[in-house]
């Protein structure tokens, strides 16, 4: 058996990955070898960024048996072909949810406390006390409630508001949200709202969700953050709302094209942050994931259902209390 791995590894995570499969050949084929690599693997783990995935072929050969994300989403992933095929993939869903809840507060708090407007000030050296928004007590919506949107929950519960979430399994509602919808409702969550958090997967069903439309039904005053997939927003109708006031503020760790273009308009708007999708990022990330890894790789040599295991159809894992997350 071979374990073709495409994620940042060192040599402690590949004895890790050996020891949990002793009788495998594991190989690191890194961002520049994938391509060449995974054809010949039998387990994929990773997540090819810079070259791509012959996908087609992977399906033709017939040797790939299980894909591995190494992150959250799956878009990098679920070809037509894949989704077809009896390859089993396995998602990275809650693994960083520490991480991007974090992110996410981060930018969220600095939207509403006005931070771009005070750095800026900084810069001139200008100390000038300016107006700013509470979190407090506010209506907060999460779209998507998988790992990264439960652990965001228990984040943002102590702020004594009111907190409603979205997903594709409305089940097993815990305390730390009011209500749970089914995505069904996802329209009337972007209504309803003072604060919207996309945390949900990039699917045929999300991809453009937050367009003119949308983004109209939008609370007055109310802001958005994305910590989810950038093409879940159409960017231009996003700026177009900004620039005119129907959305007083967003926040965002990705982008429907990234990198963001230099020329992009969203650089340069006042009421907007901008990271470069950093949101996973964790010194222990690597580390984490690997552990994943290792557990579903006992799991399968035990029989045993996978964590993270994911519908191709809808493109994402039903939540299970046995997850990463819970």
């Amino acid at each position: 058996m071979r374990i073709v791995l495409c994620y940042p590894v060192e040599a402690k995570h590949i004895a890790q990955i050996q020891a949990a499969a002793p009788d495998a050949e594991i190989v690191d084929a890194g961002q520049q070898g994938i391509p060449e690599a995974i054809l010949e693997a039998d387990i994929f783990c990773g997540h090819a960024k810079e070259r791509p995935v012959p996908w087609d072929e992977v399906v033709r050969r017939g040797r790939l048996q299980w894909i591995q994300s190494s992150a959250a989403g799956l878009d990098h992933c679920l070809a037509p072909a894949v989704v077809a095929s009896n390859i089993t993939v396995t998602s990275a869903s809650g693994v960083l949810a520490d991480q991007v809840a974090e992110q996410t507060m981060a930018l969220l708090t600095g939207l509403l406390r006005d931070l771009p407007r005070f750095l800026r000030a900084q810069a001139e050296h200008e100390f000038i006390r300016r107006p700013t928004r509470d979190l407090t007590r506010k209506t907060i919506g999460i779209l998507g409630f998988g790992g990264n949107g439960r652990r965001l929950a228990e984040v943002l519960r102590p702020f004594k508001g009111r907190i409603i979430a979205t997903d594709w399994f409305p089940t097993d509602k815990p305390d730390t949200v009011d209500e749970l919808w089914p995505a069904s409702r996802n329209e009337e969550l972007i209504a309803s709202v003072d604060v919207l958090v996309l945390a949900a997967p990039l699917t045929d069903a999300t991809r453009g969700l937050i367009n003119a439309r949308t983004l109209a039904t939008m609370r007055p005053g109310s802001v958005l953050i994305n910590v989810a997939r950038g093409k879940l927003v159409v960017e231009k109708d996003l700026i177009a709302a900004l620039q005119v006031g129907t959305l007083s503020g967003f926040a965002t760790d990705v982008t429907e094209v990234e990198p963001l273009a230099v020329n992009s308009s969203l650089w340069d708007l006042k009421n907007v942050i901008i990271t470069p999708h950093v949101g996973g990022q964790s010194a222990r990330r690597i580390d984490d994931m690997t552990d994943f890894f290792c557990e579903n790789l006992r799991r399968r040599r035990s029989d045993e259902p996978l964590l993270n295991l994911v519908d191709k159809q809808l493109g994402f894992p039903a939540w299970t209390p046995r997850g990463p997350a819970a």
